[in-house]
C-alpha cells in the first residue's frame, strides 16, 4: 500500500479530493463521483504504464471511500420510504403475537419497521382493530397467511442454501427483509447484497443501526432505482462477485416492476453469476396485473395496489411458468401453489386458515 501522504498530494494534482469531500458535505461541484472514477481509471493505467504498483492501491482506497460516503448519503436520505415495504414488515408483526403453537415462523426484528404510533393505537383499541381486522380479511381472503407462508418457505430455501456451500445472497426489492440479521449461516459464511430504492434502503439503514449498534459487515446496501438504473452497474460497483455461487430473492418485487425489468434481472443472473446459482421468487397471474381475474380478491388486490400508488406491472400467465423460465436460461424449476405451502406449514391449529390461491411461488437453477 502507497503512504498517505502520496495519496493525498496525487489526489490534490487532480482536485478530485476536494471535489468529493464538498460532494460528501452535500455540496454538489461540477465533476460527479462517476467523473471522479474515470479520473482515477486513468490514474491507475498511467501508474500501469510507469511501471509503479501504486495505481491500484489508490484505486481501491478511493472506491471505499466512496462507498463510505454514499452510505453517508444513503443515511441521511429518508424521504417517503415504501408503503408496502411497512404493510408486508407488519404482517410480520402480526405473526410475532401469534401462540407458539400457531406461529409459523419468527422476526423480532420487523417491529422495529412498523410505525409505532399506529401499534400503539391499535393496542389501545383492541375493538376497533378486530373491526379492521375482519374487513381486512373479507377484502383480501387468505392473502395474510400466503405472506406468512412466503416469508417461511424463502426462510427455509435461504437457510438450506447456506448450509450447501452458499457465497454470496442478493436481495432484490429487499424492502424491510431481516433474512441477513437473524438466519443462521449468513453471517459467518456469506455476503449479502440489499439492492432497493434509496428512499426505502435509507430509513432501512437507520432503523438497522439503532438495532444493532452499526451496519453488520457482512451487509452491503446496494441503492438503485430499477426504472432507470442498471442492476449490473450498481451491483458490481459495489463488490458483487460474478464467478461466485449466488442465491437471488426477489420477494415482493417482480409484480410491481415493468417486463422489460424483470427480464432485465433474469438475463443479469443467467450472465453474472456461477452456474448452480439460484433464484427464487413470487409472482402474481397475469389477470391480477391487468384488473380480470375472475376472483374479488384479484381485483382488490390490483385496486389496493394502485391506491398505495405502486401499481401492478407483471404477471405469468397460468401455466407458462416453467416455459417462461427455461426460455431465460433456467432449469430445475419448480412451481409452488397455494396448495403446496398450505399443506407444508397450516397443519394443528392452523389447519383451518385460508390461503390465497393467487400467490405462487418458484425458484430455479442457472444454467
Amino acid at each position: 500500500m502507497v503512504s498517505l501522504n502520496k495519496i493525498s498530494k496525487l489526489l490534490k494534482l487532480l482536485n478530485c479530493r476536494i471535489k468529493f469531500t464538498l460532494n460528501k458535505m452535500g455540496i454538489k461541484g461540477e465533476t460527479s463521483v462517476e467523473t471522479s472514477i474515470s479520473q482515477f481509471w486513468q490514474l491507475k493505467q498511467l501508474f500501469v504504464a510507469e511501471g509503479e504498483n501504486m495505481g491500484k492501491d489508490l484505486f481501491e482506497l478511493y472506491k471505499e471511500e466512496e462507498y463510505k460516503a454514499k452510505k453517508h448519503e444513503m443515511e441521511v436520505y429518508r424521504e417517503d420510504p415504501s408503503k408496502m415495504a411497512e404493510e408486508i414488515a407488519f404482517h410480520r408483526v402480526v405473526e410475532m403475537f401469534m401462540p407458539e403453537d400457531e406461529k409459523i415462523f419468527s422476526d423480532p426484528y420487523a417491529i422495529s419497521f412498523v410505525n409505532p404510533e399506529m401499534l400503539e393505537h391499535m393496542a389501545k383499541n383492541p375493538v376497533e382493530t378486530q373491526r379492521k381486522s375482519e374487513e381486512l380479511e373479507k377484502l383480501f381472503p387468505g392473502v395474510h397467511n400466503s405472506i406468512i407462508a412466503r416469508v417461511r418457505y424463502f426462510d427455509d430455501f435461504v437457510e438450506r442454501l447456506a448450509n450447501e456451500a452458499l457465497e454470496q445472497l442478493v436481495i432484490l426489492g429487499a424492502g424491510y427483509d431481516t433474512r441477513a440479521y437473524r438466519i443462521g449461516g449468513l453471517k459467518e459464511n456469506v455476503k449479502v447484497f440489499e439492492v432497493d430504492h434509496p428512499n426505502t434502503q435509507s430509513f432501512k439503514i437507520q432503523k438497522v443501526k439503532e438495532i444493532f449498534g452499526s451496519i453488520p459487515d457482512h451487509v452491503v446496501y446496494v441503492p438503485i432505482d430499477f426504472d432507470t438504473q442498471k442492476l449490473d452497474q450498481r451491483l458490481l460497483e459495489c463488490g458483487y462477485g460474478p464467478s461466485k455461487k449466488t442465491l437471488f430473492i426477489m420477494e415482493g418485487l417482480f409484480m410491481y416492476i415493468p417486463p422489460d425489468a424483470v427480464d432485465e434481472i433474469l438475463s443479469f443472473i443467467v450472465n453474472n453469476s456461477a452456474k448452480g446459482s439460484t433464484v427464487i421468487f413470487d409472482y402474481i397471474p397475469q389477470s391480477v396485473v391487468d384488473g380480470t381475474s375472475d376472483l374479488g380478491v384479484g381485483k382488490n388486490l390490483h385496486n389496493h395496489a394502485k391506491e398505495y400508488k405502486e401499481p401492478l406491472q407483471f404477471g405469468i400467465e397460468e401455466g407458462t411458468l416453467e416455459t417462461f423460465l427455461k426460455e431465460r436460461g433456467f432449469s430445475s424449476i419448480e412451481n409452488v401453489t397455494s396448495e403446496d405451502y398450505r399443506k407444508a406449514y397450516f397443519d394443528g391449529k392452523n389447519r383451518s386458515k385460508e390461503v390465497c390461491s393467487l400467490f405462487l411461488f418458484a425458484h430455479a437453477v442457472v444454467g
